[in-house]
């Protein structure tokens, strides 16, 4: 099981370049009892459509099998993180200059697309979240 704790030990396997925002978003907030994940998740979200907008697509798919395992393996705590915290800013608009949400949906897998879907529902007023 995967704990917030663990979140972003996981992530930095698979993409070192997040490296350097991680750690001064963790000495930014080092003296806090718990760190603000979902900021760092925005942080994250800027960072991949980063990727996005320059082309380096090629690490997507690592980054976004983590996002999987986060939903299928992460406790409540980072389930509910993943999906509010990353997948939601993800397809905020703000965050996207030259790029759109819909260009990041070929890399989700089955379980962050279900999340998605249901975002985007959600957000459009087609659903009331439970």
């Amino acid at each position: 099981m995967i704990s917030r704790q663990d979140m972003f030990d996981v992530l930095l396997e698979v993409d070192p370049t997040f490296q350097p925002v991680w750690d001064a978003f963790a000495d930014k907030w080092r003296e806090q009892i718990e760190l603000p994940l979902y900021l760092a998740l925005g942080d994250l979200a800027r960072h991949v459509v980063g990727k996005l907008e320059s082309g380096r697509t090629d690490e997507l798919q690592q980054i976004f099998a983590v996002v999987e395992r986060w939903l299928a393996d992460g406790d409540e705590l980072v389930q509910e993180a993943a999906t509010i915290g990353l997948l939601e800013d993800l397809q905020n608009l703000n965050v996207h200059k030259s790029t759109s949400p819909d260009q990041l949906k070929q890399w989700l897998g089955p379980l962050a697309a279900g999340r998605w879907i249901e975002a985007e529902r959600f957000w459009s007023g087609q659903i009331a979240k439970a």
